[in-house]
């Protein structure tokens, strides 16, 4: 959870989680996950990446394209995504915050302030679903605390 990374299952090498929730959109928010983690580090195209994971997770048309949505969203908000998760965070900065979480928050931060097209309760809860599938129990509680403050301050 919090310091620099590693997390428990790499976004982009996870052996098949466990998909308690695999309705679409949740597909899509772990598809956007993986190309998104995959560019925090790397200068790769965005587009690239996503036909890469949308190919490899043998991911439908339309969660390719939910996916799409929230990654062009993300990387063309991340620095107000960014000043909304300072705000939020009360002990961590973002650059601290285990990669993995970072990324499920910037998701999540960006369907809540910016996209708005899902009831908050929903994107907090597949929220804490990926953390706690990508980075462990611990990092549920972590993203459900920033994105209850987060969720309050937009109320």
């Amino acid at each position: 959870m919090g310091a620099e990374d590693p997390p428990v299952r790499s976004p982009g090498r996870a052996s098949k989680p466990h998909r308690s929730h695999s309705g679409k959109r949740h597909q899509a928010r772990e598809l956007a996950l993986r190309v998104l983690f995959q560019l925090e580090t790397s200068t790769d195209d965005p587009d690239e990446v996503l036909q890469y994971h949308a190919a490899e997770g043998a991911a439908t048309p339309e969660i390719a394209a939910f996916a799409s949505d929230l990654v062009r969203g993300v990387l063309a908000n991340r620095e107000e995504l960014d000043a909304v998760l300072r705000e939020a965070s009360e002990h961590w900065k973002v650059e601290q915050m285990a990669k993995v979480d970072r990324t499920i928050l910037r998701i999540a931060v960006y369907e809540l302030t910016i996209d708005k097209h899902v009831p908050p309760k929903a994107a907090i809860n597949e929220s804490i679903e990926l953390a706690k599938t990508f980075s462990g129990d611990d990092a549920g509680r972590f993203v459900n605390g920033i994105l209850g403050r987060v969720a309050s301050a937009i109320a």
